[in-house]
C-alpha cells in the first residue's frame, strides 16, 4: 500500500494576514476574564451571516428590517436558542452556560460560507476555542465541520487527535480521548444509554479511547465501551464492548477480528 501523507498547502498572502488577524482577536477576546461570550457570540456571527450591514444592535430595532430577519438575528444570540443539551436532566447548568455560546459560535461558524469546508481557517477556528469548551485540550487539536457535542465541558483531548466531518460526540459523561486518537467521519460515540422499558430512565458511563485508537468511517461506539491503546472499531460497526489494545473490532455487533501486526506482547496473539 503506497504510502501517502497530506499535502501541506499555504494561502495567498493577503488572506493569510487578514486570517491571522481575525483569528487573533477572537483568541484576544476569549482571553479576557470579563469577556461576555454570549455577545462575541452574536457579534461574530452577525459579521459572519450579514457582512456590511452593520452591527447586530442596529440592525435588529431598525424598522425597516423584515420581521424574519429580526427572528434569524435573535437567534444569533444564544440567549434566545436552546440546544438539545439543555433538556437533559443531568445537565450543570453553570458549567454549561459558560459553554454554550461557543458551541453554538461553534455550529454557527460550520454553517457559514467562512467556515464549513474550509479547512485551513477552520481548523485554526475551533483550535482557538476548543480550550475554552473542553475539560482538556492537547496540542494540535485538529477537527473539520459540523462535528457536535452534548455538554462539551465534559471532553478530554489529548495532543495530535483528530475529529473528521460529521462526528456526534455525546459527552453526557466524560470522553476522553489519548493522544493521538482519529476518530473518521460520521462516527458516533454515545455515553447513555436508555432504559429498555422506560425511556426516561437514562444512564451514563465514561468512555476512553487510549492512545493511537482509530474509529472509522460510520462506527458508533456505545456506553462503557473503551478502546485500548492503538485498537481499532472498523468501518461501520457498532462497538457494544470493550476493545483490547492493538485488536480490531468489525461488525454488528463488533467483535474482534484481528490483531495489528505491529502489536508488542502479550498482545501480538490471535484475538481472544
Amino acid at each position: 500500500m503506497p504510502h501517502r501523507p497530506l499535502r501541506q498547502l499555504t494561502l495567498p498572502p493577503d488572506a493569510e494576514r487578514v486570517y491571522d488577524r481575525w483569528l487573533g482577536e477572537l483568541q484576544g477576546r476569549l482571553a479576557d476574564p470579563a469577556c461576555d461570550r454570549n455577545r462575541l457570540c452574536r457579534d461574530v456571527l452577525c459579521e459572519l451571516y450579514y457582512p456590511g450591514r452593520g452591527d447586530w444592535d442596529t440592525l435588529l430595532h431598525d424598522p425597516r428590517t423584515p420581521i424574519g430577519t429580526r427572528a434569524a438575528l435573535l437567534a444569533l444570540d444564544p440567549r434566545n436558542i436552546t440546544l438539545e443539551p439543555e433538556h437533559y436532566h443531568e445537565i450543570d447548568p453553570e458549567r454549561y452556560a459558560r459553554v454554550k455560546p461557543l458551541l453554538w459560535l461553534w455550529q454557527g461558524f460550520d454553517r457559514s460560507p467562512l467556515g464549513g469546508g474550509n479547512v485551513t481557517v477552520g481548523v485554526r477556528f475551533r483550535r482557538v476555542l476548543a480550550p475554552h469548551v473542553f475539560r482538556r485540550c492537547g496540542r494540535n487539536f485538529k477537527c473539520f465541520q459540523f462535528v457536535e457535542f452534548s455538554f462539551g465541558y465534559n471532553m478530554e483531548v489529548g495532543d495530535d487527535v483528530v475529529v473528521h466531518r460529521h462526528v456526534l460526540l455525546d459527552d453526557r459523561e466524560t470522553i476522553a480521548l489519548g493522544d493521538r486518537v482519529s476518530i473518521a467521519d460520521y462516527a458516533n460515540v454515545y455515553t447513555h444509554s436508555h432504559d429498555l422499558v422506560d425511556q426516561e430512565t437514562v444512564s451514563a458511563t465514561p468512555i476512553r479511547l487510549g492512545r493511537g485508537v482509530r474509529v472509522t468511517y460510520h462506527a458508533t461506539l456505545l456506553e462503557g465501551v473503551e478502546v485500548g491503546e492503538q485498537g481499532m472499531v472498523g468501518a461501520l460497526a457498532v462497538a457494544t464492548k470493550s476493545v483490547k489494545p492493538y485488536h480490531v473490532h468489525l461488525g454488528i455487533p463488533a467483535v474482534p477480528k484481528l490483531v495489528k501486526p505491529n502489536a508488542p506482547p502479550p498482545w501480538g496473539t490471535a484475538p481472544a
